[in-house]
């Protein structure tokens, strides 16, 4: 993880937009052909020849998405990366620019919103896509972030959700439920600081779990192997809000029904022992926790021996008629049905 080095503080306003824009991003250098031009006019310029270019964006809020009192800025500024950079690997594209748009209250300094460039500038590093723009705002409620990334892949290797076929197997990259048991330690012990702001928790048992909630890598290694294998999946998406609601978007989009194996599903044992310290269910972890940021997709049965004991790829489950609806089949052979208890943007609203 990482270390703040940080002690000096200075205020925004000493700055001004235009200069706290050019600090931040000084050490902006493009790292991909198709980047013409980046930051430093009033728009980019992208080349992708003869590729179809895709493009997704997610907002981030302080209170909703994140609590900076756990989440550190530079870990924050990784993550939020993390997350625009799955969603196009979910549709089997390589990212190649992201747009970072943030409004930011007085109460930050220019040394905190380094911090959290750290953090992306690292993430667009270790994942070659370069940063060509963004924006910048005064906020009254925290900090916000919007990022958009931009890639390209040809017509014949883009992967959509609509294209499972009755009899795919159903496939999983990595485990599941670990950024869920992570965020469940992380919040207790906030609890805790809440009532002893002395008290120094030993979180080494929890590691994994945290890392997984805090610094999410997103599965470009998956899109690499499933090339190297020579896999297009007949649709994908990446585990965001839940393995639930994924299965159910796939669903939805396929006009198909799904079975899924309790006893198929990967847990790191880490996963196993916290659950079991909180008192309750793994599969709950598994199916409901979301931000996993694993790959969910679906593959013909003909392609079965290449993934075969892979150990970072899964099959729990197969496609059926769209009539059989998403069903669970318990390690007792009980079918329950599939339901959305992950991430729900605006529960509890009312029209």
């Amino acid at each position: 993880m990482f270390e703040d080095k940080n002690t000096s503080k200075t205020p925004l306003v000493n700055l001004g937009e235009f200069k706290l824009i050019d600090h931040l991003t000084q050490s902006v250098k493009p790292q991909n052909k198709s980047t013409v031009l980046g930051i430093g006019d009033d728009a980019a310029i992208i080349d992708h020849s003869n590729n179809k270019t895709l493009i997704s964006t997610d907002l981030l809020l302080e209170g909703i998405h994140f609590d900076l009192s756990y989440m550190p800025l530079k870990h924050l500024g990784y993550k939020a990366v993390m997350v625009n950079l799955s969603d196009l690997y979910a549709m089997n594209a390589k990212p190649t620019q992201i747009t970072v748009s943030i409004a930011v209250s007085n109460r930050f300094t220019v040394e905190a919103l380094e911090e959290l460039y750290t953090g992306i500038n690292l993430a667009c590093k270790n994942y070659k896509v370069d940063l060509v723009g963004g924006d910048t705002t005064s906020s009254t409620s925290g900090l916000m972030l919007s990022l958009t990334a931009i890639g390209n892949a040809t017509q014949d290797r883009i992967v959509k959700r609509s294209g499972a076929q009755e009899h795919d197997l159903l496939v999983v990259s990595g485990d599941l439920g670990a950024a869920y048991t992570g965020l469940q330690v992380l919040e207790r012990e906030k609890a805790v600081f809440k009532v002893n702001p002395n008290s120094q928790p030993d979180l080494t048992s929890y590691s994994y779990s945290i890392e997984r909630q805090l610094k999410p890598e997103a599965r470009k290694d998956i899109i690499e192997l499933l090339e190297e294998l020579d896999i297009i999946p007949s649709s994908m998406i990446d585990i965001s809000d839940g393995l639930s609601s994924e299965i159910l978007h796939l669903s939805k989009s396929s006009e198909v029904g799904f079975h899924v194996f309790e006893e198929k599903l990967p847990l790191d044992p880490e996963v196993n022992l916290i659950c079991e310290e909180f008192k309750f269910n793994t599969t709950t972890a598994a199916l409901n926790g979301g931000e996993d940021y694993e790959l969910l997709f679906t593959i013909a049965q003909k392609d079965f021996d290449k993934i075969k004991n892979h150990p970072l790829l899964s099959v729990i489950g197969h496609v059926t008629e769209k009539n059989m609806g998403c069903q669970l089949i318990t390690g007792l052979g009980h079918q329950i049905e599939l339901t959305a208890q992950g991430w729900q943007s605006f529960e509890g609203e009312k029209n």
